[in-house]
């Protein structure tokens, strides 16, 4: 685990293989997705490391409802009542009455290329197939995202998943992306501004689109779900987007 500050209050935690968020502010903190089921306790080293309490965080935000996302959110809803907050057309998702994840087929039939292998290994260790949906999570309100620290902004991207979306921190001036793109993936060879392989998608050509319709926004720290944080601007990673 990794923790690194690329924004004013946004503090950036690179896991095993997915990352978080930790937002804060005056009027106090909350969470962006929340790792793997096994990152749990790296999640809560992350929080006190900063010399804050688990239980006051004032949301868990989630970019979509993938497992290496969604890890700890039940966890924090059960124990602490956080609320766990998501787009509408994402609420079925991560609640567990929906699935939109890449099959054991899709992965069965790449696993003989090494990258992957270690990466179906390393998903299997991070209890993937145990993951617990967030039964009680919400979909949240423009005026409820307003409220909460960093005042995120969603926007909706689907492709990757139906109700995917980006969380703009206007103040900050960064963008978390979730899986819209990323900068590196464990089957990756490459580092930089990529779209995930085509099998974690559940439209490539969607995921492409609406990632490149972030070009209007504006954002010059960007905050992806894998790999490391990107220190460009948006309109620049775009560019070199391709399925």
């Amino acid at each position: 685990m990794k923790v690194s500050e690329p924004a004013p209050g946004v503090h950036f935690v690179e896991g095993p293989a997915s990352n978080w968020l930790i937002v804060r502010d005056a009027s106090g903190f909350m969470l962006i997705d929340g790792g793997y089921p096994a990152d749990r306790e790296l999640v809560l080293e992350s929080i006190r490391g900063l010399g804050l309490d688990p239980a006051d965080a004032k949301a868990m935000l989630i970019t979509h409802g993938h497992v290496d996302h969604t890890g700890s959110a039940a966890y924090f809803s059960r124990t602490f009542g956080t609320p766990i907050l998501c787009s509408p057309e994402e609420l079925a998702h991560v609640q567990g009455k929906e699935k939109h994840q890449v099959t054991f087929g899709q992965v069965l039939v790449r696993a003989w290329r090494p990258t992957v292998f270690r990466w179906m290994l390393h998903v299997i260790k991070a209890k993937a197939l145990q993951a617990e949906p967030a039964t009680h999570a919400e979909a949240w309100k423009p005026e409820k995202l307003k409220d909460l620290p960093g005042q995120p902004q969603a926007i909706l991207l689907p492709g990757h998943t139906p109700g995917n979306v980006a969380l703009l921190l206007p103040t900050a001036g960064a963008i978390a992306v979730g899986d819209s793109f990323v900068s590196g993936h464990p089957i990756s060879t490459t580092s930089g501004p990529q779209m995930l392989h085509r099998m974690y998608h559940s439209d490539p050509a969607a995921a492409l689109a609406s990632a490149r319709s972030l070009a209007a926004v504006q954002a010059k720290v960007i905050l992806p779900g894998h790999g490391t944080a990107l220190h460009m601007p948006l309109t620049e990673a775009l560019a070199v987007l391709q399925v």
